[in-house]
């Protein structure tokens, strides 16, 4: 397995401990990892805070996350990057890989984003991993992102994983379960060796 140089971006809570495990994961299976922190060092301990703290009049809108993201990742294109994020950051890896012709892959944890009608990808690698039900990636969405980001030209697969919290993966969140977190690790590093 090739190394893959991976940018990794964090949800609305920010560039947590848990966001550093994530990367830590992905560096101890041998990837060079990049966290854009695109919230500047605020944090938040829960998904209901991050998202009391995006309403903030000084917090930044999603044009300005987009050009912080874009900014972090512009010195590592040449590499071929993996774009992967949870949530809010699922949508940020989402909008950079397919404005990226030269992306290896997108991991998706808990989030998904708009595809534009012109999206075309030519057989990019995607794998989203996502709670069954999530009140953020209902099953409508998903269905219709899917037959989206198909018909872009991705190679789409979904793993869903019943009855876990939105950020299951985030050991320090109550969303937290510790087996649906394992199998999302062991099919995200399997997904990743095949890039």
């Amino acid at each position: 397995m090739a190394p893959r140089s991976i940018v990794l971006f964090h949800s609305v809570c920010g560039l947590t401990a848990d966001v550093h495990a994530a990367a830590e994961r992905l560096r101890a299976a041998g990837h060079e990892v990049t966290t854009p922190d695109l919230f500047e060092g605020r944090t938040a301990a829960s998904v209901e805070e991050g998202m009391r703290m995006r309403e903030k009049e000084d917090s930044p809108d999603r044009d300005e996350l987009l050009r912080r993201a874009v900014t972090a990742t512009a010195p590592l294109l040449d590499q071929g990057l993996v774009y992967a994020g949870f949530s809010l950051g699922g949508s940020v890896a989402q909008t950079l890989a397919l404005a990226d012709e030269r992306a290896r892959g997108l991991l998706l944890f808990s989030g998904t984003s708009d595809i534009p009608e012109d999206a075309d990808v030519d057989d990019l690698p995607v794998q989203l991993h996502v709670g069954d039900p999530d009140a953020f990636e209902p099953h409508d969405w998903l269905t219709a992102w899917y037959l989206r980001m198909q018909r872009a030209g991705a190679d789409v697969e979904i793993h869903r994983y019943p009855g876990v919290g939105h950020l299951y993966t985030h050991a320090s969140l109550d969303d937290h379960d510790q087996d649906a977190a394992e199998a999302t690790w062991r099919t995200a590093l399997g997904f990743l060796e095949t890039l």
